[in-house]
C-alpha cells in the first residue's frame, strides 16, 4: 500500500520563500559574475552576500505601493544591504530574474514528478507480471473481440508511461534555459558572460537568443507534456471504470472499511477514484491550452503570459503530483476478478473463436469470401439464438465438408490466443527482469 499523499514537497517548490530565494540567488550570482569582471569591487560583493536577505511581509507591504513584485523584492533586499545594493540588479530586467527562476522551479517540480512516475512504473510492472496469464476478454468498440490477458493490458499502460517519462525528461531539458540579457535581449548594459556564469551555476543553459523573455514555446511543450501524462492516466482510469461496471465487474477499486458509495443506496461501490482522475485530467488539458495561448505575445514581450503562469505552474505540477500518487495507489490495491473474466469470455458461447475458424477454412482451400460468409452465418445464429458456436459449426455441412471434428476441437482452445504473451512481455520489460 502506498503511503498517504502529502502535497507539502511539491507545494514547497512554489512557496513564496522558495521563489524569492531563487530570485536572490540569481541576483547574487549576477553580482559574482560582475565582480569577476571587475565591475564590482570584491569587498562590495562580500558585503552583498553577507547582508542580502528579504522579508516576505515587507515585500507584500511595498508591493501595495509599487504594484510591481520584483521592484518590491529589490527594495526589501536593499533595506537589508544598504548602500551597496545599488550594484544589485545592475543591467538586468525583471524577466531575467523571473524567467531564469521559473526554469529552476520547473526543474525542481519535474524531479518530484519523475520520482512519482518511477514509483508508478514499479507498481504497473508488478501488477502486469502478477496477471500476465490472467485471461480476459479483449474488446473493440466495447464489443467482445478476442481474449487477451489482464497483464497484457497493464503492460501496455507500463510502456505508455515509459514514453511519458521520456517526454517529461525531454520537457525538463526544454525549459532548462536561463536569460540574463536585459530589457530586449541585446545585452545592452550587461555582458553575456554574466548570463553564462549565472546559468552555469544554476545548471541551466543560456538561451541562444531571447527577447525580453524566454520564448514560451518551451513552456507550452512542458505543460503539454504534463497534460499528455494526465491524459494517459485518464485513459487508464476510464478503462477501470468500464471494467468495474456491474455488467462487466472484472476489476474494482479497493473499497475501504466504512466507505460509502451513495447517500441513498447502501449497495453502491462506485469507481470514484478513477472518475476523479478523469475529471482532473480535463483540468490539466485546459492548462496546456492556456500555455499554448502564451506563445503569442506582443513584440519583444507583453505581460499577458505572467498571470497565466502564476496559476498553471504551481497548479499543474501539484495536480499531476496528486494524480500520479492517486493512480499508483489505485493500481496497487486494485481488486481483480479472474473468475468473472472467464465467465465473460464464455457468455458469447464461443463466437470469439470465429477468426480461427475462418483461417482454418482458408487453410483447407476455401476462398476468404466464402469462408467469411460461412463463419459469419454460424456466428450470427449462435449470437441470436443462444446456441453454442461450436455446435452450429459441427451441424453445418459446408463447414464439416472441409473440417473434421479434430480441427474444430483444435480451434476452440483459449491458449491459441495467448501463445505470444511472454514474447510481448520480453519486449516490454526486457528478458532480464
Amino acid at each position: 500500500m502506498i503511503s498517504r499523499y502529502s502535497r507539502e514537497k511539491m507545494s514547497a517548490v512554489w512557496s513564496p520563500e522558495n521563489r524569492y530565494r531563487k530570485w536572490l540567488d540569481i541576483e547574487i550570482l549576477a553580482c559574482e559574475a560582475m565582480a569577476e569582471k571587475g565591475d564590482i569591487d570584491q569587498a562590495v560583493l562580500q558585503n552583498i552576500k553577507q547582508k542580502a536577505a528579504f522579508d516576505i511581509a515587507r515585500i507584500e507591504e511595498i508591493e501595495k505601493t509599487t504594484k510591481h513584485d520584483v521592484v518590491a523584492f529589490l527594495t526589501s533586499v536593499a533595506e537589508k544591504v544598504g548602500e551597496d545594493s545599488r550594484f544589485i540588479h545592475m543591467g538586468l530586467t525583471s524577466s531575467d530574474v523571473l524567467d531564469t527562476s521559473l526554469a529552476v522551479l520547473l526543474r525542481e517540480a519535474s524531479d518530484i514528478l519523475i520520482g512519482d512516475m518511477d514509483r508508478l512504473l514499479a507498481v504497473l510492472k508488478k501488477k502486469a507480471f502478477e496477471h500476465r496469464d490472467t485471461i480476459m476478454m479483449g474488446r473493440s468498440h466495447g464489443v467482445h473481440a478476442e481474449p487477451i490477458t489482464f497483464g497484457l493490458k497493464i503492460a501496455l499502460w507500463f510502456q505508455e508511461m515509459e514514453r511519458n517519462l521520456a517526454r517529461l525528461h525531454h520537457a525538463r531539458e526544454t525549459i532548462s534555459y536561463g536569460k540574463i540579457s536585459g530589457v530586449v535581449g541585446t545585452y545592452s548594459f550587461i555582458d553575456p558572460s554574466v548570463e553564462e556564469y549565472v546559468c552555469r551555476e544554476l545548471d541551466l543553459k543560456p538561451a541562444p537568443v531571447s527577447s525580453q523573455i524566454i520564448q514560451r514555446d518551451r513552456h507550452a511543450e512542458y505543460f503539454t507534456t504534463l497534460a499528455i501524462i494526465a491524459s494517459s492516466i485518464d485513459k487508464f482510469a476510464q478503462e477501470i471504470r468500464l471494467l468495474q461496471r456491474t455488467e462487466v465487474q472484472e476489476v474494482e477499486e479497493y473499497f475501504t472499511p466504512g466507505q460509502k458509495g451513495s447517500s441513498a443506496m447502501p449497495h453502491k461501490r462506485n469507481p470514484v477514484l478513477s472518475e476523479n482522475l478523469s475529471g482532473l485530467a480535463r483540468l490539466m488539458r485546459s492548462y496546456a491550452v492556456a500555455a499554448l495561448e502564451d506563445i503569442a505575445l506582443w513584440h519583444e514581450r507583453d505581460i499577458s503570459h505572467s498571470s497565466v503562469e502564476r496559476v498553471i505552474a504551481p497548479d499543474a505540477t501539484i495536480l499531476l503530483d496528486f494524480m500520479l500518487f492517486r493512480f499508483t495507489d489505485l493500481v496497487d490495491r486494485l481488486l481483480v476478478y479472474p473468475e468473472r473474466m472467464r465467465a465473460n469470455i464464455e457468455m458469447t458461447r464461443g463466437v470469439v473463436f470465429s477468426q480461427m475458424v475462418l483461417l482454418k477454412l482458408i487453410e483447407k482451400g476455401v476462398t476468404r469470401e466464402d469462408a467469411y460468409r460461412i463463419v459469419q452465418e454460424n456466428a450470427m445464429e449462435s449470437w441470436h439464438d443462444g446456441i453454442d458456436f461450436r455446435q452450429t459449426l459441427l451441424e453445418d455441412e459446408k463447414v464439416m465438408s472441409c473440417l473434421g471434428e479434430e480441427d474444430i476441437e483444435a480451434v476452440f482452445k483459449l491458449e491459441n490466443f495467448l501463445k505470444h504473451i511472454h514474447l510481448i512481455f520480453d519486449r516490454v520489460f526486457g528478458e532480464e527482469r
